[in-house]
Parts: C-alpha cells; sequence; structure tokens
C-alpha cells in the first residue's frame, strides 16, 4: 500500500513540476486548481486560505490558524472548510527536493452538491467543529487527486471530467474522519453555516466597524452563542479575525503599493495610526516601515541569488 502511495505521489510531482517551472504559485488550466513550488523553507507568510483541498507531494509545512499549529507532510492533506486568516510556512524544501503541493479551491454549493448527490447522513456531534483540520490520505483519494491532475495532459478533458473528479475528492473527504467538520459549512441551518455568513460578512467588510450584536442578528445567535460557536470555526474571536484581515491588507498595500503606514491603516479602516503600528509590530514582529524594507531586502537579496 505505501509503495502505491508513493508511486502515485511521484506521478503528481512530475506533474506539478512540468507545470510549475520555478518557485511561487501557479494557476493550472483547470479551474481552482493551483500547483505550489518552493526551493527553500520559507519565513511565515500571512493569508487568507479561501475554501480549500491542499496536499503536499514533497517536503512539509505547518499553518497557523491563531495559535492552533497544523503540521502535514506528503502523509497528510489539509483542509480549509471557510474563509481564514492564517499564516504558512515551509519548513522543509531544498533546491535538490523542492517543496511540491497543489491546493484546490471549492464552494459550499459544491459541498452540498455531492452530500445531496450520495445521500450522506449528518452526524450525530452537533457540536461547531474547527474549520481546519489534518487528515491521513488514502489510496481512495490520492487516486481521484490523480485523475484530476493528469487532465493537464489532455486540455480537451477538463471541462468534463474536471468537475467529476473534483466531486469524487471532495466525497472522498467528506467520506474521511473529518466528514462532518466539512460537512457543516454547507448545510443550512447548521451553526457552522450561520458562522460562515459571519465570516464572509467581516471579509466582505474588514475595513468597517461592527458592532457584535449586528453578527450576532446575521448568524440569528445570541451575543455570547456567537462568541462561543465563531471562535469553535475559527479560534478566535470576530474582533481577531478581523484585525488579522486589517493587518494582513495594510501589510500588502505597504509592499505593493509603496503606501505610508498612515495611509495604509485609514485604508484598512484603522482610526489611529499609533494604534496601527503597534497592532502591526504585534503580529509581524517590526513597526511598519522596519518590516517593508525587511521583506524588500529579503526579495532583492533572492532575485540577486
Amino acid at each position: 500500500m505505501i509503495e502505491q502511495i508513493d508511486k502515485k505521489q511521484q506521478v503528481l510531482a512530475n506533474l506539478i513540476k512540468c507545470n510549475s517551472g520555478e518557485d511561487g504559485v501557479h494557476q493550472t488550466k483547470i479551474p481552482s486548481l493551483f500547483f505550489i513550488r518552493e526551493s527553500n523553507v520559507t519565513e511565515p507568510l500571512y493569508g487568507v486560505y479561501k475554501p480549500s483541498f491542499c496536499m503536499i507531494v514533497q517536503g512539509e509545512k505547518e499553518v497557523f490558524l491563531a495559535q492552533e499549529n497544523f503540521k502535514y507532510s506528503p502523509a497528510d492533506y489539509l483542509v480549509a472548510s471557510a474563509d481564514l486568516p492564517v499564516t504558512g510556512q515551509v519548513i522543509k524544501a531544498s533546491s535538490e527536493a523542492p517543496y511540491l503541493a497543489l491546493k484546490l479551491e471549492f464552494t459550499p454549493s459544491q459541498i452540498l452538491e455531492v452530500v445531496g448527490n450520495a445521500k450522506i447522513q449528518a452526524g450525530g456531534n452537533k457540536h461547531t467543529k474547527r474549520a481546519m483540520f489534518v487528515s491521513k490520505i488514502e489510496s481512495s483519494l490520492l487516486d481521484a487527486v490523480v485523475r484530476l491532475a493528469s487532465l493537464l495532459e489532455n486540455p480537451k478533458d477538463i471541462p468534463v471530467l474536471a468537475p467529476l473528479f473534483t466531486k469524487e475528492i471532495l466525497y472522498r473527504v467528506l467520506q474521511g474522519p473529518y466528514g462532518d467538520t466539512l460537512k457543516q459549512m454547507a448545510m443550512e441551518g447548521s451553526h457552522g453555516y450561520r458562522i460562515r455568513d459571519v465570516i464572509d460578512h467581516i471579509v466582505g467588510n474588514y475595513d468597517q466597524s461592527f458592532r457584535i450584536e449586528e453578527l450576532a442578528e446575521l448568524a440569528n445567535m445570541s451575543v455570547a452563542s456567537l462568541h462561543r460557536h465563531f471562535k469553535d470555526v475559527t479560534g478566535m474571536s470576530p474582533i481577531q479575525f478581523q484585525k488579522q484581515l486589517r493587518l494582513q491588507e495594510a501589510r500588502r498595500l505597504l509592499l505593493s503599493e509603496s503606501a505610508d503606514a498612515a495611509d495604509a491603516a485609514f485604508r484598512v479602516g484603522y482610526e489611529s495610526p499609533s494604534q496601527f503600528s503597534r497592532e502591526y509590530s504585534r503580529m509581524f514582529g517590526l513597526p511598519p516601515r522596519e518590516d517593508i524594507n525587511r521583506l524588500r531586502n529579503k526579495s532583492e537579496q533572492r532575485i540577486k541569488a
């Protein structure tokens, strides 16, 4: 069994190498399928994971959601079932054996369609679960991933077969030990579904102020219930969630648009530049200007190398 899995992962490794070429994230011809390659261990990278299935075929990575650590390797897969602000770091990679991985994004409607078609029953445990998990890869799931990625060798088959193989991947995950964790975000009326509505609202309006009572009303929950279920799903409070989104976007503005700190702070919703600087330093380890200068210097050194 292990030998069969190794062979299938080698097929995926070859596909990723052929369709990436250089380090970075590469969108493929298959909608929502991305290949990732890194030749070196990376520093912590901040971003928002969309609902997605992630699998490593070479190397290792760890992802932090709030204070929770999710470490995975070619023996595992990771799933995010909602939009989540995370910190990710490739912890095993080299030029001889680069980190190779893939990411398949999906939507709640795709989950709901698979649940309906397969007549998958709701689990008995109604407790809201964390919207991120790592699980062991199984041969049947790996087969479906290989079938999907191999379509890149026959692009004319992608429009018809890619949706089918994507459904198969989601079906295998739903049949796995964390199926209820994925299902909860798509089943209308569940606590997870209502928290997803709140997450979508915060993501779409991260630069706006809101009252916690408004979010509770959106979720049709009491304030106390909203706090409890939101933290169960995301590992943080709604305010902490919004803060991470704001600071990540501010960092992107500082790095890519050469905005100054005060401008970036106001654009992401901060009224006080000093508060922004304090919270930025707390999250990224340095004040805005020093952090951006460090990132730019590292980027220049990488280009020269």
